[in-house]
C-alpha cells in the first residue's frame, strides 16, 4: 500500500505555463512541455504561433482543425513557444530543424481546415435554404395528402359507374383533421352537389348534357351522398367548437361542480361530440341527447347565475319551460339543433309528431351535451 501511495505522488504533474524552465535550456523546456503542461496551454502555444506567422485566411483554416491537433505533438508545441517568445534559435542545434518541421506541419493543416470550413458553410447554406411552412400551409398540405385523395378516388369511382360514397366524419377522425380543415373539403363537395342538382332539376343545359349518361335514380343517389358528406362536415365543425379548449375564468368552485359529471364524450353512431361540461355553468339554455333512448332534451333556467351542477344533476332548471322528446329521425333533427338558433329549433320542434315531456334534470354516461345558449 505504501509503494502505491509513493507512485501516486511521483506521477505526472500538470503545472501550466507559469513555470517553464527557460533558463535550463531547450531540452528542459521540451521535457516540461511533454510532462507538465496543461492541454489548454499546449494548444495556446501553437495557436499563437499560427496567428503570428500566417495570413488571416490561412490561420482561420489551420485553426478550424480539431482541437487535438494543437496539443498532441509536444515537440512542435515547444518549438512554437520558443519562436513566440523570441528565444535564441541557435541555443540548440535541433531547434532550426524543429522550426522547419513545425511550419511543414502547420502548412499541412491548411487544406484540411479549408475543407472543414467549406463543409460548414455548405451545411449553413442548406439550413438557411430550408423552407419553413406556416401552420396554415402545413394544414393545406395535410388535407391535400389525406382526405382530398379519398375524395378524388370517390370521383374516379363515380366516373367508372360505381355506386360508392365516403364517411367523411370517420375520415377526419382517421387523419386527425380539425374543424378548420372542413372549408376546402366543403368547397369540393358543394361543387359536385351543384352540378348534380342542376342536372337532376334540368337547371343547366351543360350539366344536363354532361350527366346525360346517368339515370335519374343514380343522380339522386349522388345528391344524397353529397348532402350526407356535407352534414358530416357540419358535425365535425360543431365538434371542433365543442372540444375547443376553454379558458377557465370562473372560480375554482366551478371546476368542482363538474368534477364528477358523467356524460358521453363522443358517439360514433350519431357522429356527435359533447361540449365541455364547464360550459354549462352560468348558461340559460342547454340541449342534450341520450344516445341510448334517443331522447332530446332542452333545459331552461330562470336563475340569475344560470345553471349549476351537483354530481350528475343540473340545478336551477325551470321545469315548466324545459322539455324533452324522443326523436324518430335523430340525424335530421340533430342537425337542426347543432346549426340553428333557438327560434328556428323551436319552430322545428313544434312540427314533431312525438310527445313532449318534462325532463328530470339528470345526465348520465349515455348523454351527449350538445349545445348551450345564453338565453
Amino acid at each position: 500500500m505504501a509503494a502505491k501511495k509513493m507512485k501516486a505522488k511521483t506521477g505526472r504533474r500538470r503545472i501550466g505555463s507559469s513555470q517553464i524552465p527557460i533558463d535550463k535550456g531547450w531540452e528542459a523546456v521540451k521535457y516540461y512541455f511533454h510532462m507538465d503542461m496543461e492541454k489548454k496551454d499546449l494548444a495556446n502555444a501553437i495557436k499563437t504561433y499560427v496567428k503570428n506567422n500566417y495570413s488571416k485566411s490561412d490561420a482561420k483554416a489551420i485553426l478550424a482543425n480539431p482541437e487535438y491537433f494543437f496539443y498532441m505533438y509536444t515537440h512542435y508545441l515547444c518549438t512554437a513557444f520558443w519562436v513566440n517568445t523570441q528565444l535564441d534559435v541557435n541555443m540548440n542545434e535541433k531547434i532550426p530543424s524543429y522550426i522547419k518541421s513545425l511550419k511543414k506541419f502547420c502548412d499541412s493543416l491548411i487544406p484540411k481546415g479549408k475543407q472543414i470550413l467549406d463543409e460548414k458553410a455548405l451545411e449553413a447554406k442548406i439550413q438557411n435554404n430550408v423552407v419553413v411552412l406556416s401552420p396554415q400551409q402545413r394544414l393545406q398540405k395535410k388535407i391535400g395528402n389525406t382526405i382530398m385523395q379519398d375524395l378524388l378516388e370517390l370521383e374516379d369511382e363515380w366516373i367508372m359507374g360505381e355506386k360508392t360514397t365516403r364517411d367523411v366524419y370517420q375520415l377526419f377522425r382517421k387523419y386527425g383533421l380539425s374543424g378548420s380543415a372542413t372549408l376546402p373539403v366543403r368547397t369540393m363537395i358543394d361543387g359536385w352537389l351543384l352540378d348534380y342538382e342542376d342536372a337532376y332539376h334540368k337547371r343547366c343545359p351543360q350539366a344536363v348534357e354532361g350527366y346525360s349518361h346517368l339515370k335519374r335514380p343514380e343522380i339522386n343517389r349522388r345528391i344524397k351522398a353529397c348532402e350526407s358528406m356535407l352534414s358530416d362536415l357540419d358535425r365535425i365543425k360543431s365538434s371542433a367548437k365543442a372540444t375547443r379548449k376553454v379558458r377557465i375564468k370562473k372560480p375554482v368552485a366551478v371546476d368542482k361542480q363538474v368534477a364528477r359529471v358523467q356524460f358521453c364524450k363522443e358517439n360514433k353512431e350519431f357522429k356527435l361530440t359533447s361540449i365541455n361540461p364547464i360550459m354549462i355553468i352560468g348558461k340559460a339554455r342547454l340541449y342534450t341527447f341520450n344516445v341510448k333512448t334517443r331522447i332530446l332534451t332542452e333545459y331552461l333556467t330562470q336563475a340569475a347565475g344560470g345553471f349549476t351542477i351537483s354530481g350528475s344533476t343540473i340545478k336551477g332548471i325551470d321545469l315548466e319551460n324545459s322539455r324533452c322528446t324522443k326523436l324518430r329521425k335523430p340525424d335530421q333533427f340533430l342537425s337542426v339543433v347543432l346549426g340553428k338558433n333557438h327560434n328556428q329549433i323551436n319552430k322545428e320542434w313544434q312540427s314533431l309528431s312525438t310527445k313532449t315531456n318534462t325532463p328530470n334534470g339528470r345526465i348520465n354516461k349515455d348523454t351527449i351535451l350538445l349545445k348551450v345558449l345564453d338565453s
